[in-house]
């Protein structure tokens, strides 16, 4: 019984993803040749690995036994790679950043061209996204996180505390100046869609109007002039057509970290990075505080 790793890893993304299209983004293949490494695998092992229902692809046992196995293989990889990497003391090469996306141009984006003017032998690849990426699956090098902890398994640095506002466009603040009694739509994020109470304490008339799942979206509503929004200071004091409203007072945010797993953490290229954007975050302080 012979079998290739790339058919294993492949059964893996299929039942983390539950779909074949999913375990091709994943792996960044197409589909046929998902379907093609699922084929061969069953037929190497003389097992049948998924039942295809009209919905993606459910594991069977034994599906579920090689996927055990193989995500053991590759945290043995991964391991043995951070480990390698860790030991790598040369400003050459890859290096694989994330970071939130409204952070990157105000703030990453220079420091990337610092870095990238000291360090011209180290190409960056920036994957800008919400999402939390696994760095213990190596899916990047060092990660720049808004959060409160950067988690037990990670050696992180606080790049700077953050608070949070309301942000408006001029018009709205000049009625709200002129008459403080005046009504106001909110736009909410749909974590927490309700107007905030301190609001309503000192704005009665302030009134929910739009609910959003993404931050970008709601930057955009209230520079279109649809309502009040609140928003980490750093990026209402960036966004063009938007001004700070007294509706809520500056509020606790969650902080900036930078974080990479710990194996990665003292290598040359995540060191050197941080060295550029140590400095910057805390040059810039006053962008994201009262």
């Amino acid at each position: 019984m012979q079998i290739d790793w790339d058919d294993l890893k492949t059964v893996l993304a299929v039942v983390r993803g539950g779909t074949l299209a999913a375990a091709a983004a994943e792996l960044d293949l197409n589909y046929t040749t998902v379907s093609r490494r699922i084929l061969r695998a069953e037929a190497a092992l003389g097992e049948v690995l998924f039942e295809r229902l009209a919905d993606g692809y459910r594991a069977t046992d034994a599906g579920r036994l090689v996927a055990e196995h193989a995500a053991r293989m590759e945290a043995r990889k991964d391991d043995l790679l951070r480990r390698l990497q860790g030991r790598d003391q040369s400003l050459n090469g890859e290096l694989v950043i994330t970071a939130p996306q409204l952070l990157v141009g105000p703030h990453v984006a220079p420091v990337m061209a610092r870095f990238a003017e000291a360090h011209p032998q180290v190409q960056i690849r920036l994957r800008a996204t919400n999402d939390l990426l696994d760095l213990t699956r190596r899916e990047a090098d060092l990660a720049i996180r808004i959060s409160r902890s950067p988690g037990d398994t990670l050696t992180g640095l606080r790049l700077c505390s953050q608070q949070s506002a309301s942000f408006a466009t001029p018009g709205l603040a000049e009625r709200l100046a002129a008459d403080p009694a005046t009504a106001v739509d909110w736009i909410a994020y749909e974590q927490n869609p309700r107007v905030p109470q301190v609001v309503l304490e000192q704005y009665p008339n302030t009134r929910l109007r739009l609910v959003f799942d993404d931050m970008a979206a709601m930057v955009g509503a209230a520079q279109a002039g649809l309502g009040a929004v609140r928003m980490p200071m750093f990026l209402g004091r960036a966004t063009p057509g938007l001004v700070q409203v007294p509706l809520l007072p500056p509020q606790p945010y969650a902080d900036i970290w930078v974080v990479a797993h710990r194996d990665v953490w003292r290598a040359a290229k995540p060191r050197a990075f941080r060295e550029v954007l140590v400095p910057w975050f805390k040059a810039n302080r006053p962008l994201f505080v009262a």
